[in-house]
């Protein structure tokens, strides 16, 4: 039996919160629900809603980047993420696979909550559910969300309002900066699942990737935050399987596979007006990729870290 992610998390969920001014987070009560507001925060509150956001699962770390990165291409921390259940932690939990929407209001939502509320395709293919009684959404907004939001969370994973905790980290913060780049393995595992990689024989997996420097400008932010995993981003899995799959699936991986590589990200997302499914998704990816095969204990490897475009990202 696979591990419950809500019963894990919540612990780390209570901790945030008992924490909240240690980290300079708003806690605040909105249509019985808890809201914790990140948009104050800083890299630890960052790291450790990513580790929320992994269902308990992962390890997520921050350190200095090295006199040669930083003047490479501009950043300062070098974000880490390990999990050994990589596909229950990464994309049972961290990806950002619940589109959430009323009115004006419009957020992605990732963390254990979306195991209960079997609401995206994906669910079907991994096969996996679990109870609780209490859940948590990571949500990459600055809005707190409406009376109907909460109501829908509640009705879909059928967990009452007062048991819920909506954790607000916009794109513009340092907090959601953190948070999305620890998101570089999930990365990697989502574009497996893409080229349709049997997801059942991923081992385990870690990735780092820059963290880019803040922007008040969204547009910017969210740029910076996808060129930094795009450009930046690298990432080890093992998988079961032969060193024929492992060294097709190398070359494959990488971001530098995909047609709309060559550009940050912001100009590739306005010249598709701003319309993300008209991306390649095949974009989205880390930039250097190494498969090993347990049986055999080879690696592949494929793709590089662009400080070149990197750099162009995170200056402008």
């Amino acid at each position: 039996m696979p591990p419950n992610i809500n019963v894990l998390s919540q612990p780390l969920v209570d901790a945030l919160i008992a924490d909240a001014k240690v980290l300079n987070l708003h806690i605040s009560q909105h249509h019985g629900a808890t809201i914790v507001d990140a948009k104050n925060a800083d890299l630890e509150a960052g790291r450790r809603i990513a580790e929320i956001c992994m269902g308990g699962l992962g390890q997520v770390e921050i350190n200095p980047t090295s006199n040669k990165q930083a003047n490479a291409f501009g950043s300062d921390y070098i974000v880490t993420s390990r999990a050994q259940k990589a596909v229950l932690a990464c994309l049972g939990s961290q990806y950002a696979g619940w589109a959430l929407s009323h009115e004006k209001f419009s957020a992605l939502a990732s963390g254990p909550a979306r195991i209960l509320a079997q609401r995206e395709e994906l669910f079907k293919e991994l096969a996996i559910a679990e109870s609780a009684d209490k859940t948590c959404l990571v949500l990459e907004t600055d809005k707190i969300p409406p009376a109907e939001i909460v109501e829908k969370v509640a009705r879909d994973t059928k967990i009452a309002a007062k048991n819920l905790t909506f954790i607000l980290t916009p794109t513009t913060s340092i907090a959601g900066l953190t948070q999305i780049t620890a998101r570089v393995l999930e990365v990697a595992l989502h574009k497996l699942h893409t080229l349709k990689f049997s997801l059942s024989d991923v081992v385990s997996g870690y990735g780092s990737a820059p963290i880019p420097p803040p922007s008040n400008d969204f547009i910017t932010a969210m740029g910076r935050s996808n060129d930094a995993i795009l450009f930046g981003g690298e990432v080890h899995i093992t998988l079961r399987g032969t060193d024929r799959a492992a060294k097709a699936l190398a070359e494959n991986l990488p971001s530098s596979a995909s047609k709309d590589y060559g550009k940050p990200f912001a100009e590739v997302f306005k010249h598709y007006k701003q319309d993300f499914y008209q991306i390649d998704p095949l974009l989205f990816s880390p930039a250097k990729v190494t498969v090993s095969v347990q049986e055999t204990g080879n690696s592949f490897s494929a793709g590089e870290i662009d400080e070149a475009l990197l750099k162009q990202s995170f200056s402008t």
